[in-house]
């Protein structure tokens, strides 16, 4: 057996190594495309993902420390555990990833494993359920900014949450290597659960013990760190995907996939854009809105590619999950069922969708248009506040639910 995994290992390194080899020399080979493609990834990078993402990893790491996390992860763990198998506090994650999009839930995800919150087991249940993109993408930038249609943004995005929702039940099935995570902050169980919720944000924010300043401090150095390193994929994705395009790799791979889906009189005008979208989401997504195919399969095609969400995601999701033992590969085989479902559940919701809205049922619109960095900033501040608030009022309203007691009273005749 160790023979097997050493040669594996060799194998692997010798593979990775002859691929960077080839990707730097057909850089050399192409340096103005790379350079022109390396601009448009810091430009994606600076007007989309930098304020959409910003206040959210900042807040995350306020609020991990003031222990409203632990607040709401015991007000929430009789909802997530039965439904779900991920402890309560994985609905912060989830609220989250939600709200902002890739990679936020990835980080909560990975935070709350070091901070033995949730076993291993767990957190690959959490991951694939919390790591989704975020509205303002679907709607603003996809829907509006790329097809020029607002509509299909909330087919998109009623199609990507539906499917996440099956996704995250299905990844209840994984089966666990032992028994569920107590952790040791966990606040004995004296006393109502509201009760019991409070304590455990008190004990959190003892253990953390670092004053506020000090706490924003470091969530805004952790911020930036993780950010420059988003911003570092998107570049490197985005100059891979243009390289393979110029060296005629992504042509060689059309004409192969074409030849398989043939049979299936699919549209291969869609293939070119998917596979641009299998290695980075923007990219793939502005090309499918421009492919020569009708609407209901470009729509179809960009939910599986939002769903997917590209190598450069499953890279940044791979850096914050690294140095747990959370695996990567039930978070890849998700992305890939999340892609397929939103793809089904998008032809599946065309015509409802479609027929209210011809109905005059008004469509909320998410104002984006060609807004500023500190417009997007802002609404991203709203967007976390607005999810925190709700993810409160949504634990304390199921608990009080939960608090009631029917009471029957017999007649006698």
């Amino acid at each position: 057996m160790p023979k097997k995994k050493s040669s594996f290992s060799r194998w692997y390194a010798y593979f990775s190594g002859a691929a960077a080899l080839l990707v730097t020399v057909t850089i050399l080979r192409y340096p103005e495309a790379a350079f022109a493609a390396s601009l448009d990834g810091l430009q994606i990078w600076f007007d989309i993902v930098l304020p959409a993402l910003l206040p959210f990893f900042v807040m995350s790491e306020i609020l991990m420390g003031l222990g409203v996390v632990h607040f709401i992860g015991v007000l929430l763990e009789p909802l997530m555990r039965p439904l779900f198998r991920i402890p309560g506090v994985g609905a912060f994650a989830v609220a989250m990833g939600l709200a902002s999009g890739y990679p936020i839930g990835a980080k909560i995800t990975a935070q709350l494993r070091r901070e033995n919150l949730c076993n291993g087991v767990e957190g690959e249940r959490l991951v694939s359920f919390a790591n989704t993109a975020d509205p303002l993408f679907m709607v603003g930038a996809v829907a509006v900014g790329m097809f020029g249609i607002q509509e299909i943004g909330w087919t998109i995005a009623a199609a990507h949450y539906l499917s996440v929702v099956i996704v995250g039940f299905l990844m209840r099935f994984i089966p666990d290597k032992g028994p569920p995570t107590v952790s040791p902050s966990a606040p004995s169980q004296r006393g109502n659960i509201i009760s019991r919720a409070f304590r455990a944000l008190e004990d959190a924010r003892v253990r953390d013990g670092r004053s506020f300043g000090q706490l924003f401090g470091d969530a805004i150095r952790e911020t930036f760190s993780s950010m420059l390193f988003i911003g570092g994929c998107i570049m490197v994705f985005s100059v891979l995907g243009r390289i393979l395009d110029v060296a005629g790799i992504t042509q060689a791979l059309h004409s192969w996939v074409a030849a398989l889906i043939r049979p299936s009189s699919i549209n291969d005008a869609v293939i070119p854009p998917l596979v641009r979208g299998i290695i980075e989401i923007t990219i793939g997504c502005e090309a499918i809105s421009q492919a020569n195919a009708s609407l209901l399969l470009r729509t179809a095609a960009a939910s599986f590619i939002i769903g997917w969400s590209g190598m450069s995601v499953h890279a940044q999701v791979a850096t914050m999950v690294r140095g747990t033992d959370m695996r990567m590969g039930p978070y890849i085989i998700a992305r890939a069922l999340h892609g397929t479902l939103a793809a089904v559940m998008t032809l599946v919701l065309w015509r409802p969708i479609a027929a209210a809205t011809a109905a005059g049922l008004p469509l909320p619109s998410m104002g984006l248009g060609a807004a500023s960095f500190l417009a997007r900033l802002g609404m991203s501040f709203r967007a976390v506040l607005t999810a925190t608030g709700l993810l409160a009022g949504l634990a304390v309203i199921f608990n009080l639910i939960r608090s009631v007691r029917v009471v029957f009273f017999r007649v006698r005749p």
